[in-house]
Formats: structure tokens, C-alpha cells, sequence
């Protein structure tokens, strides 16, 4: 696949939003070792952010070379999104780039027409304003971003760094994703479909009673734990577990682990030869036949089609 990444940036574009994207896609971690992203800033002239000045590689038209282009948070939602910006995000995605949105640079996508039809999401505070000036799009504030194949959007702040680690997992696997994450001390994997924000977070003076509740879990992926075995863990009852649950990471405790152990099986079919029998009894699914129906149902295709569309896409002998 085409590596090369195209960040569009213009006067009033979200600082944060750039960088998060130039974090997580800029650099390769060092456990990856074949292609990485060829990320370059695009753009008419110097823009500002704030006391900031950044100079692009290279003007807007060099987006429709770019395999991925990237629209950065848009800071006046209020104000239409210069023509200059909208024709060549429009222009990339019709030579065949895959288009992504940060944040409020849905209202760029949603300008340039390619949300028409399709289910996107934006910054919660901004969904109704999406909705109402694009009625044409399926605008969705409920959710952390929407992968719609070629063009994808994000909720604000923290979801971009979410999309950009789902954009790592989608182009390099689960192995890849999970380093960068290290390396930027974030958590590896928030599914799109979590809610963007908790009407009733967990209170702070509970000193976080999930933090050491993750980490025990993990290491016993392999193992048929229940509600009750985690509940009885975080020393709360199974009731109180699924409320801290909800408020921590927006599913349940039984939805979660199941996350945990797909993405623990994506990350063993990348990078082991291991046999799909003991991949299921390495991630708690117990027989092969139940890992290949949660995993089709999950990912969307059988745990040997993703190995193999894996292998092949990192051009590995035997693909």
C-alpha cells in the first residue's frame, strides 16, 4: 500500500490535532522493521498556531500524490473552510487517497462533500452544528470515530490519537499499534464505538480501582475469567465492577476482555506461527471453533484470512 501521509494544514487549523497525528504516524517504533509512513505537511504558505510558525513541505495539491491524507482539527467551526483547502481534499480522495479527519476537520470533509451519505462523527459540542449545515450526513456523537472504508472521522482531542492508532492497526497490525501506544503512554485500543464522553465518571477520590485491575487481567487473557473473578480482584462486587467499568472505558467488564482477547489473537496470527488451536487457548477462547466465530464476527474475517492478508501485506515469503 501506498505509505506516504499528507497532513492539510491552513491559517485556523487545531495545533494539537497536527501534532497527535505527526506523534503517533511520524516516526516507526523500533519493533517494526519493515515499511513505515512517509509523513509530509501540505499547505498554501506558513501558518501560525498561536506564537507557532510552521512552514509546509509542500503545497495543497501535492495531497492528491499522498496515499493518506489527514485534516487536522478546524478552530472556527462557524466559518466556512477556505476553497483552496476543500478542492484538493476533494482532488486527493478522487485520485484514490484514504481521507481522515481529526476532531472539527469534519466540517472540511463535510465541505469538500465526501461525508455525503456516509456516517461520521466530530467533537461532541459540535455534532448538532455538523448535522445541521450537512444534512446529508449521518452524523454520529455517540461515538470515538467511524471508519468508512476511504474516509474516516474522529471525535476531539483524545479520539484523534484513538483513529490515528486504529489507521497503524488497519495499515501495520495490532504488534505495530500496540508499540506506538507504548511509546506515547497511551492505552493501545479504545473501540470507535465507545462513547465519547461518561455522563458520571468514576470519582477521582476513588484513586483509579480499575488501574491495577488491567494489567492482572492481561496476564491471565488465557484463563476463563468471570465478573465474579474480577470483581472479587478489585475487592468491589460485581455490580459496583460494572459501574467503574462503564465510567473507565465505556463497556462492560465481559465487553471489554472480549476486546482484549481478539486483539491479543490479531497480535499473535501477526506475529507468530502458532496454529489457530493454540492462539484460542493463548486468549482464553478455549477451542478453535469459538476464536473463528467471535473473531469473524469481530474483525470481519476468519483468523486465517486475516493472517494471510496481513503476511501479504507486509510482503512476507509464503503470504
Amino acid at each position: 500500500m501506498d505509505h506516504t501521509v499528507a497532513l492539510a494544514v491552513t491559517e485556523g487549523m487545531l495545533h494539537f490535532e497536527l501534532s497527535v497525528a505527526y506523534e503517533a504516524l511520524g516516526s516507526a517504533p523500533d519493533e517494526v522493521t519493515g515499511p513505515w509512513y512517509d509523513v509530509t505537511v501540505c499547505g498554501t504558505r506558513a501558518v501560525r498556531f498561536g506564537r507557532f510558525r510552521l512552514e509546509p513541505d509542500h503545497g495543497l495539491d501535492r495531497l492528491r500524490h499522498a496515499g493518506t491524507v489527514i485534516v487536522p482539527g478546524w478552530a472556527d467551526v462557524d466559518a466556512a473552510p477556505p476553497a483552496a483547502l476543500t478542492d484538493a481534499v476533494r482532488a486527493a480522495h478522487a485520485a484514490g487517497a484514504r481521507v481522515a479527519s481529526l476532531c472539527t476537520g469534519a466540517f472540511v470533509l463535510a465541505a469538500a462533500g465526501l461525508l455525503d451519505g456516509r456516517r461520521a462523527t466530530t467533537h461532541w459540542a459540535h455534532t448538532a452544528v455538523l448535522a445541521a449545515r450537512h444534512p446529508a450526513v449521518r452524523v454520529d456523537p455517540d461515538v470515538l470515530y467511524v471508519d468508512d472504508g476511504s474516509v474516516l472521522t474522529s471525535a476531539g482531542k483524545a479520539a484523534a490519537l484513538d483513529l490515528c492508532l486504529h489507521l497503524v492497526r488497519r495499515d501495520h497490525g495490532s504488534a505495530a499499534a500496540n508499540a506506538v501506544a507504548r511509546r506515547l503512554v497511551v492505552p493501545p485500543h479504545r473501540d470507535g464505538g465507545q462513547a465519547q464522553f461518561v455522563a458520571a465518571p468514576v470519582p477521582a477520590t476513588d484513586d483509579r480501582p480499575l488501574a491495577a485491575l488491567f494489567p492482572w487481567v492481561l496476564e491471565r487473557i488465557d484463563r476463563p475469567l468471570t465478573v465474579a473473578d474480577l470483581a472479587r480482584q478489585a475487592r468491589m462486587s460485581p455490580r459496583n465492577l460494572t459501574r467503574h467499568f462503564r465510567g473507565a472505558t465505556g463497556a462492560t467488564p465481559l465487553q471489554w476482555l472480549h476486546t482484549q482477547r481478539i486483539r491479543r489473537a490479531q497480535e499473535l496470527l501477526e506475529t507468530t506461527d502458532h496454529a489457530v488451536d493454540a492462539i484460542a487457548a493463548a486468549t482464553g477462547m478455549g477451542t478453535a471453533t469459538t476464536l473463528r466465530r467471535h473473531f469473524q464476527r469481530t474483525v470481519g474475517v476468519p483468523p486465517a484470512t486475516y493472517r494471510r492478508t496481513f503476511r501479504a501485506r507486509r510482503g512476507e515469503p509464503g503470504a
